[in-house]
């Protein structure tokens, strides 16, 4: 078997994708006789070609006889990417006799008088793998450790560093010799880069360093600290001993003026001690970040770092001391940080630290009252959210929230005042004492409010809980100022003729007590006047303009005349319960019949702009004849059977809230008691555990390899499952490749196999893409022996969440067979789009906004076999990724259709709705299911491929019955 190492990639370099075709005979004469600038174009252009696969061996003499002794500070540069990238051994694997005359080259630049070119040199050969080349250079490297200028020594210890760790005979003396050097070094960059060497090559000799300066780290610069927290965190893990001696400069190191220094020392902090005082230094620091320092990606982060250290029990407990801390991230415009310092701040909060949060939040709500941009609106639609949830799960705050949030009602952010209303609607629900308190907020913005969904809400909560008989008749008062005159079709037919509406003091602004509400009001002359609440709300409008829920009706929106009779019927029959005096009952029952049979006639006369639904108009004449001719059924689904809805509908709620965060919980581990005990002091060395070393590198090298806690290199079966044939058995070069998808990239491992009895030379695996798909790099070619195998790796770029498809071929040159080059076609490797989604979840309101913004669809008809609605559904998530946003509830029982809504997201961002419609004949059991599926996706790309996997799961299925048949 042949082995074919991956080259690693040191510079990357923009190729021209239009440039001319290349002359390799022009190009010779140009390195050989032309100017500086024209050997400095020409020399570009070879890179060019090798870095795309052309090995141009005629060159390299010329390059090294006429363009190697140049001293043109521009040439140097070109030539060590040149020397890079250029292969330096034979087909056979020797070292090419020419790359002598580099070496002698690299000796001179290593000597050479300028520090740049020097230094360029030292951080060259780092790059190098040839120890033949290295060998002549390491008493001239040795002899850059004393130079004068900092740029030289600093690469010179690299290159010691990197080739003592690659080839460790070649100067077996270098921990020893980069001890004594860091004793005399005072740069700071030299001294890190001498100081990282030590940490991994000589542990020890790091250690007594750091011992013999240890009050003197705070004085360092931040890329020595850095180091520096890097080995206590290695020497503590190793020798738990030890910590007692450094932690006092790890706390130190918080105070650090780097931010990254205080961000890693924070984190070590917190993996070497469990003492509350630790972890509330720790946590501190972690906010201090957070609110100074300005890129979102930074705050997010180390938020992320302040929600990991809550899941665990002991450090939660310190962290809810500093709730108010972590609210002070908010000063962030970024709304992303707000929503996620606000689901911290909810989990962290506690009785003692209720109220001052709530004071704070509510501080929040009215600075953002004026702003009217987008993030302005979602961020107060977060806070309403965030104040709900601190109401109900501490119900003595709400007496207190209530009063802000009914201010957003009267505002035209719509999102925000329907989440108040859901929360008023919970509030009033759950919470019997503060009943008065929310009618009286609601009754002074009734007439303030601008959305027909916010008034539909509040005249239901009103309706419903309006139960005193003052409170039924202010209510009665507010729709009667909301309504105008009556009747509408005559008010309306005035309007449009240009007459003033008359204002009759008996149809307007009277309470059902006979009493006129009035208000003192300053008239421009200084002097008081009185005025009834309907003309007070008239006041500086204009003649034309009609009250809102007039306007609403005559826009078409019927809706809100269905809801305000239902309130009516409600008010009326409550009225009937609460007063005695026959007459006031009558005349509150007439006025509500007058109100309901105007909105009839309004939405039968032709006036709005869209005429009364149907059942808009049925449920106004059911609403009139309850009133009518009342029965103890009716009057009791009017009067209870909302109420008893609503409460039903929270308690599952609240059940499905509980269920949820249950499955949250990480279940707790079982222990046998005969387990043994792992005691991490006397873990190390032993093989408890299965092995030594640190525990920190052991499961980052675990996530890395995909499978935690497995060390061995056996592909699981599931990745085995992603192996793609890539040609025939009987084709001379077989070929299959194993797709590993990590997120935006995907690797290529594919197995390439010399089935023939002759040497296949220059054997070039050759790919394109299609899609958003970006090809990184070109492979190698590689050389195969007859009945030799090896493998090549290819990397993909992934841009969006659309199907790609990858293609190409294998081409290669059979020794003696003349000058023409063998081709073997490759199947087509289809990219699944699963990869890239996953299950996501929001809110119905969330989901209906999604729906409507969206502008792409893709309607999906249902074919197949299965005949179980609940089985296709199950079926469609699977294949989907996709999580069902329906209740259970909702979906349980047989009633032969259903319909199902359905959400994911891709780790682009992007966000996939689906909702499923599908039913069948109940007495057909085995007929199949029918219906269709529709797609909604902010790009085209995004709901074609999902409808592409939905068809092609159907299709599977239908295979697998076919064939079970």
């Amino acid at each position: 078997m042949s082995t074919v190492t991956e080259q690693s990639c040191y510079t990357l370099i923009n190729i021209p994708m239009d440039s001319e075709p290349l002359n390799e005979l022009q190009m010779k004469q140009d390195l050989e006789k032309g100017e500086i600038p024209v050997k400095i174009e020409a020399l570009k252009k070879t890179i060019h070609m090798i870095l795309v696969g052309e090995r141009l061996p005629g060159l390299l003499m010329t390059i090294i006889r006429f363009v190697l002794p140049l001293q043109d500070h521009t040439i140097k540069k070109l030539l060590l990417i040149f020397w890079e990238i250029v292969p330096k051994t034979s087909a056979d694997g020797k070292l090419l006799q020419e790359m002598i005359l580099v070496c002698d080259a690299y000796r001179k630049d290593l000597q050479h008088p300028n520090e740049f070119v020097r230094g360029s040199t030292l951080r060259f050969l780092c790059k190098l793998k040839e120890p033949e080349l290295l060998e002549p250079l390491m008493p001239a490297i040795r002899t850059c450790l004393e130079h004068r200028h900092s740029y030289v020594r600093r690469n010179a210890v690299l290159a010691i560093f990197t080739i003592y760790r690659n080839f460790e005979f070649l100067i077996p003396d270098a921990p020893e010799l980069i001890a004594k050097y860091l004793e005399g070094e005072q740069d700071m960059s030299c001294r890190r880069n001498a100081f990282l060497m030590l940490l991994h090559a000589d542990q020890s000799r790091a250690l007594s360093y750091l011992a013999a300066c240890l009050d003197l780290v705070p004085t360092f610069g931040d890329i020595l600290q850095l180091v520096i927290v890097e080995l206590i965190y290695k020497v503590c893990l190793a020798n738990p001993s030890e910590r007692a001696r450094f932690i006092r400069c790890i706390y130190g190191l918080l105070n650090s003026p780097s931010a990254a220094v205080r961000y890693e020392a924070a984190g070590t902090l917190v993996t070497l001690s469990t003492a509350p005082a630790a972890i509330k230094a720790a946590a501190g620091c972690y906010i201090e970040l957070i609110v100074k320092e300005s890129d979102n990606n930074v705050k997010l982060i180390v938020l992320d770092r302040l929600i990991a250290m809550k899941e665990i029990q002991s450090h939660e407990r310190v962290l809810q001391d500093l709730v108010m801390d972590v609210l002070r991230v908010l000063g962030s415009p970024a709304l992303e940080v707000r929503t996620k310092t606000l689901a911290l701040a909810i989990d962290l909060v506690t009785t003692r630290t209720i109220d001052e949060m709530i004071q704070l939040l509510k501080k929040e709500v009215i600075r953002t009252a004026g702003g009217e941009n987008d993030d302005a609106g979602k961020y107060r639609q977060l806070l309403v959210r965030t104040l709900h949830t601190c109401s109900i799960k501490f119900p003595d705050v709400a007496a207190s929230v209530i009063p802000v949030l009914v201010e957003f009602l009267s505002e035209n952010n719509e999102a925000a005042a329907t989440d108040v209303l859901i929360f008023v609607r919970e509030a009033i629900q759950r919470f019997d004492g503060i009943a008065p308190l929310i009618i009286e907020k609601l009754l002074q913005v009734f007439l303030d409010i601008h959305s027909v969904r916010v008034h539909r809400g509040a005249l239901w909560i009103l309706g419903e809980y309006a139960t005193t008989k003052d409170d039924v008749e202010n209510l009665f008062g507010r729709i009667r100022a909301a309504i105008g005159e009556l009747p509408l079709v005559e008010i309306e037919n005035k309007r449009q003729a240009g007459e003033k509406p008359t204002e009759d003091g008996n149809n307007q602004g009277q309470t059902l007590s006979g009493t006129m509400q009035s208000a003192q009001l300053v008239t421009s002359d200084g002097t008081y006047a009185t005025q009834s609440a309907f003309s007070s709300a008239s006041i500086g409008k204009k003649e034309e303009k009609r009250p809102p829920l007039v306007q609403y009706m005559m826009d078409g929106d019927f809706f809100i005349g269905a809801s305000l009779a239902t309130t009516l019927t409600k008010l009326a029959l409550r009225y009937k319960q609460l007063e005695s005096d026959a007459q006031k009952v009558n005349r509150v029952q007439a006025e509500a019949m007058l109100i309901m049979s105007s909105i009839l006639q309004l939405g039968r006369s032709g006036l709005p702009s869209k005429a009364m639904t149907h059942d808009d108009a049925e449920r106004v004449s059911l609403c009139l004849r309850t009133l009518a001719c009342t029965t103890p059924l009716v009057e009791k689904v009017f009067t209870e059977g909302c109420r008893d809805a609503l409460g039903k509908m929270l308690t599952a709620k609240a059940d499905e809230d509980s269920q949820t965060q249950k499955a949250k919980e990480k279940p707790g581990s079982v222990v046998q008691v005969d387990d043994a005990i792992q005691f991490l002091q006397l873990n190390r060395g032993g093989d408890m555990a299965g092995g030594t070393g640190d525990i920190f590198e052991q499961s980052l090298s675990a996530a890395v390899a995909g499978r935690p806690g497995n060390s061995n290199d056996t592909p699981s079966p599931t990745a085995l499952s992603k192996v793609t044939q890539l040609t025939g058995f009987s084709d001379p070069v077989y070929a299959e490749a194993l797709v590993h998808v990590n997120q935006y990239d995907i690797v290529l491992d594919v197995l390439i196999v010399n089935q023939t009895e002759d040497t296949l030379q220059n054997c070039t695996l050759e790919l394109a893409t299609m899609g958003d798909l970006k090809l990184v790099e070109r492979p190698q070619p590689i050389v195969l022996a007859p009945r030799d195998f090896a493998s090549i790796k290819a990397n993909v770029k992934v841009a969006s969440t659309e199907n790609g498809i990858i293609f190409g071929n294998i081409v290669y040159d059979i020794s003696g067979a003349g000058s023409d080059r063998s081709v073997v076609v490759l199947n087509d490797i289809h990219i699944d789009i699963m990869d890239y989604i996953v299950p996501a979840t929001c809110t119905d309101a969330e989901f209906r906004q999604m729906w409507a913004e969206f502008e792409w669809e893709n309607k999906v008809s249902v074919h197949t076999s299965l005949s179980d609605l609940r089985e296709y559904l199950a079926h469609l998530l699977k294949s989907t990724n996709m999580r069902c946003l329906t209740p259970e509830k909702a979906l349980s029982g047989q009633c032969g259709f259903m319909a199902a809504n359905m959400y994911a997201k891709s780790i682009f961002g992007e966000d996939a709705l689906a909702n499923l419609s599908i039913e069948k004949q109940l007495h057909k059991p085995d007929a199949p299911v029918v219906g269709h599926i529709r797609i909604r996706a902010k790009s085209q790309g995004m709901a074609l491929s999902l409808g592409d996997k939905i068809n092609s799961a159907q299709k599977k299925v239908q295979t697998k019955m076919v064939k079970a048949a």
